[in-house]
């Protein structure tokens, strides 16, 4: 799969004056037609997306099932939508077609057997005492494999619980370890703000968060308040960084000494949602104007009159 940043694909409304592009797309040494379609593609077990061409021609509705090679093996996967190439991109799979009734029924077929042998597996890691905790199950729809996804603080040697599951399962197994944020991401849930996990439903791409990001919006230190139910960094903050970057340029900063009214005053407080900077004199008096007022000159802020 391809980590294709956001910027360089778009979503494609229904108008067709958008389908036409001459970029051409590069897959591994072989060049693709631009007029060959390209659809995002999301995965329902692990949430991941990723792109894929599908030569035949005919067009995919959003929503639809194809059958489509994974990292993993050949599985089901939902189309999103069309996307809109804004210049090459590589690593990209052919859907091999559309998934037929028997490929839904079997999926579903699967996912009452996942459950049984997640309540298996479960047992069996209590049975050997392994320190891992058990996420998630899949069967894999066109290929004899089972994979298990679990979350471990350390390397575990799970070597006898794999010989345990191949005896009771009859096929190939794959243990897989993740992070707590790929935990999160699969599990879902509700995040502090009411809607669902960002990692799960904003995007699937798990981008690194910084300590400094929460300081550059200036949030709270309280971990408390600054982590998601991962227990890691809240995923908005990465989100929402380049907007700060890009509007405390615009503003000044705290600490910053401005002439005003024939006196300095000394930024105490911006607050770059409202656009508001507040500011204190020597004497205690605080004023309060919006960003725009202010403009910088010779590399000194001051406010514009």
């Amino acid at each position: 799969m391809s980590d294709i940043e956001d910027e360089d694909i778009s979503l494609l409304e229904d108008r067709p004056e958008e389908r036409e592009t001459s970029v051409i797309v590069s897959k591994g040494d072989k060049a693709i037609a631009s007029d060959m379609p390209l659809y995002r593609l999301r995965l329902s077990y692990s949430h991941e997306t990723f792109l894929a061409i599908y030569r035949s021609g005919e067009a995919l509705p959003a929503g639809s099932m194809v059958v489509v090679p994974t990292r993993y093996g050949k599985d089901l996967a939902k189309v999103i939508g069309p996307v809109r190439c804004k210049r090459c991109v590589s690593d990209i799979v052919c859907i091999e077609r559309p998934a037929t009734k028997g490929d839904i029924d079997r999926a579903e077929n699967n996912r009452k057997m996942e459950d049984d042998a997640f309540k298996i597996c479960k047992e069996k890691i209590k049975a050997h005492r392994l320190d891992m905790k058990l996420v998630h199950v899949h069967f894999l729809l066109e290929e004899s494999k089972i994979l298990f996804f679990f979350t471990a603080e350390s390397r575990v040697d799970f070597r006898e619980l794999v010989k345990d599951l191949v005896g009771i399962f009859r096929t190939r197994i794959e243990l897989r370890q993740i992070g707590v944020r790929d935990e999160a991401r699969i599990i879902c849930g509700l995040g502090v703000c009411g809607r669902g996990y960002c990692c799960n439903t904003v995007s699937d791409k798990l981008k690194p968060v910084s300590i400094k990001m929460a300081k550059d919006q200036n949030l709270s230190f309280n971990s408390m308040k600054i982590s998601g139910p991962c227990g890691r960094l809240l995923c908005c903050l990465s989100y929402e960084h380049n907007f700060y970057s890009e509007q405390v340029r615009l503003v000044p900063q705290v600490g910053a000494r401005i002439n005003h009214n024939n006196g300095t005053w000394t930024v105490t407080e911006v607050n770059i949602i409202t656009g508001q900077v507040r500011m204190n004199d020597t004497d205690g008096r605080s004023v309060t104007l919006p960003s725009n007022r202010f403009e910088r000159v010779d590399n000194r802020w001051q406010v514009k009159r």
